[in-house]
């Protein structure tokens, strides 16, 4: 083998591989590195919840009864306004009053015993419980619209691409999430 063989050999060897670091490059591609981010839209989900919540209430209770339809009030005022209403009137006079204070009495008595039991109470604190929910937002991802040229384009991603996304040598998204410096 002659010297000037040989170093063509060489230079051939120098060439073919600069050619292929430049091919390797992708210097000569004509086409965009990135997509342009036109809105990042997050999707939330609404979480809902639920826990109880707690509080002591005083409630009023009526005593038991043991006289329900108040016998003893209409009885005790029935005597007291028949004695009463014979105090007026004479003849058969005195006998109209002494019914009509009868009658008279017996209301009064019942009414005065029905209030007399209804204000016979008491209270106690009882405690009520009911569910509420806490409401909470989680984030699912980002709806993502982007233009390559002028092709428009949607996707869902699970994070914020900020304002571009790298494009592949085919001039796909790349997604690999390799490209850090996409957060322009």
């Amino acid at each position: 083998m002659n010297k000037s063989m040989l170093a063509g050999v060489g230079i051939g060897v120098i060439a073919a591989s600069g050619i292929a670091a430049v091919a390797g490059l992708d210097v000569f591609s004509s086409g965009p590195k990135y997509a342009q981010v036109v809105t990042a839209t997050p999707i939330n989900e609404t979480l809902k919840t639920p826990r109880q919540q707690c509080r002591t209430v005083a409630v009023t209770h009526r005593r038991p009864v043991q006289d329900e339809n108040k016998i003893a009030g209409s009885l005790i005022g029935a005597v007291a306004g028949g004695v009463l209403g014979h105090q007026f009137g004479g003849g058969h006079g005195r006998s109209v009053t002494t019914v009509a204070g009868a009658l008279a009495g017996g209301y009064a008595g019942n009414q005065v015993q029905g209030s007399m039991q209804n204000n016979d109470t008491y209270t106690t604190n009882q405690e009520r419980c009911q569910t509420v929910y806490d409401k909470s937002q989680k984030l699912l991802g980002y709806d993502v619209t982007y233009k390559i040229g002028d092709e428009q384009g949607k996707i869902r991603m699970d994070h914020d691409p900020g304002a571009k996304i790298p494009l592949d040598r085919q001039g796909r998204l790349d997604l690999s999430g390799g490209n850090s410096d996409n957060k322009a």
